[in-house]
């Protein structure tokens, strides 16, 4: 295998961990199913992917992503990791270049092009996205277009960093934009763990909702059930509450911190980057 190859099967490896991590309260794991998402559907996810992520050493970004969705898509017959691609694809071609770095992808993430925009618009025809209204005067913008967008971001010449920058209040275009703080730091924090690293990237999923409101749960249930969620993983934290409770818990009432997923699955690839012990 060849050192590129290597990053694509530390990124699928990563997945691959993301999802058998447990307990994540919300979201589907080794332990629990989601009603219409199982975790199988995970493990073919990943496998799916695997194309699009070789392609993103070398290839273009944009076109790597919507090939890794698309992949994704046809093997797990459901949309299981559109948003981990999205930042994985990035950090893989950082670590190809040899800057596996916050500067290193942040170049990677400014250098893209209108081209790769496109791709990324086109991806969402693959696989249905759960995403918020988009802000006030950027409707012809809209995600959920598809690939109708794609004139409008030729037009005005939008690289895909000048579309998640105008992005407001998400996760992973605000990991994107800014170098990914949170997927550094919290892959410091897993390499600074001990135990299993798949329960590790549990621990790492429970720090993350800590902090932030997870943005997939506001556009699915709500901006309370986002703070909730937030507030109940610190009890969690802070041994006031049962983590596998509170999974089960939230999967009954269908709130799942699908963002806080991202990240971790990002922080994980860092982390097996960098050398973390298994």
């Amino acid at each position: 295998m060849s050192r590129l190859d290597e990053h694509a099967a530390t990124a699928e490896f990563a997945l691959l961990l993301e999802v058998a991590g447990t307990p994540k309260p919300g979201n589907v794991d080794r332990h629990r199913d989601h009603p219409d998402l199982h975790f199988e559907q995970f493990l073919a996810g990943a496998v799916g992917a695997r194309e699009g992520l070789a392609a993103a050493t070398e290839g273009p970004i944009g076109s790597a992503f919507e090939t890794a969705v698309a992949g994704m898509s046809r093997r797990a017959g459901d949309n299981t990791q559109f948003g981990c691609l999205l930042l994985l694809v990035p950090l893989v071609r950082a670590a190809a270049v040899g800057d596996l770095s916050r500067e290193g992808v942040k170049e990677v993430c400014e250098a893209t092009t209108v081209a790769d925009a496109a791709a990324f618009y086109r991806a969402f025809e693959h696989v249905d996205v759960a995403v918020a209204d988009p802000p006030e005067g950027m409707a012809d913008l809209d995600v959920r277009r598809g690939a109708d967008a794609v004139a409008t971001v030729e037009a005005r010449d939008l690289s895909l960093w000048d579309v998640l920058a105008r992005t407001e209040d998400d996760g992973n275009a605000d990991e994107w934009t800014a170098g990914f703080p949170r997927t550094f730091r919290e892959a410091a924090r897993i390499r600074a763990d001990d135990g299993p690293v798949a329960d590790r990237g549990a621990q790492a999923f429970l720090r993350l909702l800590a902090e932030r409101p997870d943005g997939f749960v506001r556009t699915t249930v709500g901006d309370a059930a986002a703070r909730e969620a937030s507030e109940r993983a610190q009890a969690c934290l802070n041994g006031e509450e049962d983590p596998e409770q509170l999974a089960e818990a939230f999967v009954d009432r269908g709130i799942n911190p699908g963002t806080t997923a991202d990240i971790t699955s990002a922080a994980l690839y860092v982390a097996l980057e960098q050398g973390v012990s298994m």
